[in-house]
C-alpha cells in the first residue's frame, strides 16, 4: 500500500530534526511512490541520486525541474483515477521561485500541493488496488 498520509507539518519537522535527511528521505518515497501510481504514462521519475547530483550540477536548478514534472504528473494521472486537480506543475514552481519572496512561505506552499495531490492519488490508487485484490507487496 502506498502511504497516503503525508503531511507538510511532518514534513517540516522531521526536516528540521534530522537536520535535512529527512527531506531526502521523503524525495525518495515521493519518487517511488509516484512511479508505482503513474506506472503504464510512459513516464519515470528520476530517484533520490539524481535528484541531488543535477541539483549541485545545477546549482538547484533541477531540483525545480523535478518538481515540476513530479506536479505536472500527477495532475496528469489523475483522471486516471476519477481525480482532478487544479494545481499542476506549473504551480507548483511558480510558488517554489516567486513564492519564496511572499515572507518565505511559498516553497512551504508548494511542497503542500506535492503532498495533498499525492495523498489523494495514493488513496484512490490504494482503494483500486485492494477492490481487485492486488497488493504490490510496497509499504
Amino acid at each position: 500500500m502506498i502511504n497516503t498520509n503525508r503531511g507538510l507539518g511532518k514534513y517540516i519537522l522531521f526536516t528540521i530534526l534530522t537536520l535535512g535527511i529527512y527531506g531526502y528521505w521523503f524525495i525518495y518515497k515521493l519518487a517511488q511512490d509516484v512511479n508505482i501510481m503513474c506506472d503504464g504514462d510512459g513516464k519515470k521519475t528520476g530517484g533520490l541520486l539524481k535528484f541531488i547530483l543535477l541539483s549541485i550540477i545545477t546549482c538547484g536548478i533541477y531540483a525545480w525541474f523535478w518538481y515540476y514534472n513530479i506536479g505536472n504528473r500527477l495532475a496528469e494521472n489523475a483522471s486516471r483515477y476519477k481525480l482532478h486537480f487544479s494545481e499542476n506543475g506549473t504551480s507548483v514552481l511558480m510558488w517554489f521561485i516567486f513564492g519564496a519572496f511572499l515572507c518565505g512561505i511559498g516553497p512551504f506552499v508548494a511542497m503542500n500541493i506535492l503532498i495533498k495531490n499525492t495523498n489523494a492519488l495514493a488513496l484512490k490508487y490504494n482503494e483500486k488496488q485492494t477492490s481487485t485484490g492486488y497488493s504490490s507487496g510496497i509499504n
